[in-house]
């Protein structure tokens, strides 16, 4: 997700969850190919993760692909299914999916160029182009260009008259291309994307899915993906309080390498969502991190204001 899934928030992901596969936000072929690529590819301790490249010229995306593995990611993603204006004007993400034929080129050629897994993440249309056919046809394109792994946000984009983020509401979820899809590719990998927003979610869905991807739900709700694990993979839940206090170690770890607060305390704010005093402690972060002289102990200050802590304790105690 762009504005989101930064390095910073992929940290504090991980220290939630051991075993979902991490997904970096979409960085354009030209911020790699020609601009600062160690940027926006330096990142630590959040294997597995894939990073999501947006273009469109085969020959750059594979420049990329490789700096992507060169940079030790598990996997590189092409996204066709971003419908904002700024992926439009430069004719990539959503505005692919009309146009088959190059994507399978641009698949094949990153495919060529690195031995990590190559993947792609679309819609199941675009505008008026959204009967199964046509997501069918799209699938199988790129299938038969060797692409095995697809992630499918099942709505289609509207790229005119919409909003991202009404793109990821308004138009309506359509499941069954998926699972359709699903049975008809069975040598493919099908992962669903869109609308899952709770463990009760994750839960209905995961037996019917060869893979879920969640977006929005986990940023708005850190510690849902703590809890997803624990579904899925047996694993133990965190004390929610000691992986903040984690969190706060690499925030000000990172603070003496020049990093603003700002980027990494952003990802936060949904943090204790369901305690009495979230609120407080977002509104005080919200306030107070954009400063420039902002340091940890605007972290500090936010638990200690907001009382959520003490809450935190209550309701385990109880």
């Amino acid at each position: 997700m762009m504005g989101c899934t930064d390095r910073h928030c992929r940290y504090l992901f991980r220290l939630l969850s051991p075993n979902a596969l991490l997904y970096s936000e979409m960085i354009v072929t030209g911020a790699l190919v020609h601009g600062d690529a160690q940027k926006f590819l330096q990142h630590a301790d959040d294997a597995p993760c894939a990073f999501q490249l947006g273009g469109s010229n085969p020959a750059e995306l594979a420049e990329a692909a490789k700096l992507v593995e060169q940079a030790g990611y598990q996997e590189v993603n092409l996204n066709c299914g971003c419908p904002s204006d700024r992926v439009q004007v430069g004719g990539i993400g959503a505005c692919l999916m009309a146009e088959a034929d190059l994507v399978a080129r641009c698949y094949e050629a990153m495919a060529g160029a690195v031995a990590i897994p190559v993947t792609v993440k679309s819609r199941i249309g675009i505008d008026d182009q959204d009967d199964y056919t046509f997501f069918a046809n799209f699938v199988r394109t790129l299938f038969e260009a060797d692409c095995r792994t697809f992630i499918v946000h099942a709505r289609k984009a509207i790229l005119q008259g919409l909003t991202p983020k009404e793109n990821r509401e308004i138009p309506p979820l359509k499941y069954d291309y998926v699972y359709r899809a699903m049975e008809e590719l069975p040598d493919a990998t099908i992962i669903l994307n869109g609308g899952i927003k709770t463990l009760d979610d994750v839960s209905a869905l995961q037996p019917l899915s060869q893979g879920l991807m969640l977006g929005r739900a986990p940023y708005a709700n850190p510690y849902l993906l703590a809890q997803i694990d624990h579904e899925l993979f047996s694993t133990s839940l965190p004390n929610q309080l000691d992986v903040y206090y984690q969190y706060r170690e690499y925030v000000e770890a990172q603070l003496s390498q020049g990093v603003a607060l700002k980027h990494m305390i952003k990802h936060l704010l949904g943090y204790f969502t369901g305690y009495r005093g979230a609120r407080h402690f977002r509104r005080f972060l919200s306030t107070h991190m954009f400063k420039d002289n902002a340091d940890i102990a605007v972290l500090d200050n936010a638990l200690a204001e907001s009382g959520v802590a003490e809450n935190f304790l209550s309701r385990a105690v109880s």
